[in-house]
């Protein structure tokens, strides 16, 4: 089973965005290493525990300072760019890397309102952009392609593309969180991946949705898919516990609407009372992620897997830090790197 790696570029207490950035860097070199097959970065913005704000950058970054793991958005939120400026992106650095980029494309906002608002310029075309979003695909497709856009003006045509003379392209990926999503990708003959790390919730009936309804494409020629999951692996389970345990309870403040800030250290959450509501969101949350050794997390990961007839997983690893660790460095996201590694070869 092939596996990759998505990560957010959290931002831990004791860290600045630079020290977010250089632990992100050492990880994506453990991926590379350790022979994983994609490194993905998300797109989000605002948020006081994820440094994640610009997937392009990121991957011109990581991606110099690696050597042959795939780079990719996981993914990069359309309707905040105009799909112009996103094939440029991306082709740039097809070109720069060679066979080594993912376009991974999303339709959610990625933050807040007032945020949203903000990216676009104050234009307030939140809803909109939504709804064009299907247009906005097809328009970023046929920007990669060779033809590139044709866009008749006063009865002439003019074209827009990405770049003057690729060589290659990215693979493109249409992510999602919804049952939309998954018609969208099947429709569009793209590779498809479901947020199942989310929540867990409606990963199969997506899944179904798309390989039944697929339709090939010059993208792609058959339904094309893999798994992602929330994973933090130890050498014991209690070790693994109580570093997944930061993560957690931020995410019990998202879903409760509270305030969100940077990933608690391990020895601040184990000290923080969040009371019995709080706590039992908390609780949930550990249950459906995969917390525990490399024998417990080699069993989860591979049931995973069967379950949704795939042959990839892309393991979030959330780890956070005791508190004399080295801000610049990720030692439990990189541990949980190194022993799915060995428990999988």
């Amino acid at each position: 089973m092939k596996l990759s790696v998505l990560d957010l570029v959290p931002v831990r207490s004791n860290q600045s965005t630079s020290d977010a950035v250089a632990a992100a860097v050492g990880l994506a070199q453990a991926a590379d290493r350790l022979g994983f097959e994609r490194y993905w970065v998300a797109e989000h913005h605002n948020m006081p525990a994820v440094a994640a704000t610009s997937p392009p950058v990121l991957i011109a970054h990581l991606a110099a300072h690696t050597h042959r793991i795939r780079l990719g958005s996981g993914g990069v939120m359309l309707p905040n760019h105009a799909p112009l400026a996103v094939a440029e992106q991306f082709a740039l650095l097809e070109a720069a890397h060679p066979g080594r980029i993912d376009l991974g494309i999303g339709r959610a906002p990625g933050s807040d309102p007032v945020t949203s608002w903000a990216l676009r310029s104050g234009a307030g075309r939140g809803q909109e952009d939504i709804l064009k979003f299907p247009q906005y695909l097809d328009d970023l497709m046929e920007m990669m392609g060779e033809r590139g856009y044709t866009v008749p003006i006063s009865g002439k045509n003019y074209t827009l593309k990405a770049t003057p003379n690729a060589r290659s392209v990215p693979q493109m990926w249409l992510l999602g969180s919804s049952a939309y999503s998954s018609h969208l990708a099947a429709d569009k003959g793209l590779p498809y991946v479901f947020a199942h790390h989310f929540s867990g919730e409606g990963t199969a009936q997506a899944l179904a949705t798309y390989r039944a309804e697929f339709r090939p494409s010059q993208w792609c020629e058959k339904p094309t898919t893999f798994l992602t999951a929330n994973v933090v692996v130890a050498d014991t389970e209690q070790e693994a516990l109580e570093l997944a345990l930061p993560n957690q309870q931020n995410m019990a403040r998202l879903v409760t609407g509270m305030p969100m800030g940077p990933v608690d250290l391990v020895e601040d959450a184990l000290a923080l009372d969040l009371g019995p509501g709080l706590d039992g969101i908390v609780q949930k949350g550990l249950a459906r992620m995969v917390v525990g050794t490399p024998e417990q997390a080699h069993k989860k990961l591979s049931a995973l897997a069967a379950e949704f007839d795939v042959d990839e997983v892309m393991v979030h690893p959330v780890a956070s830090a005791r508190r004399d660790e080295d801000p610049r460095t990720t030692a439990g996201r990189v541990r949980t790197l190194e022993l799915l590694a060995e428990a999988f070869n």
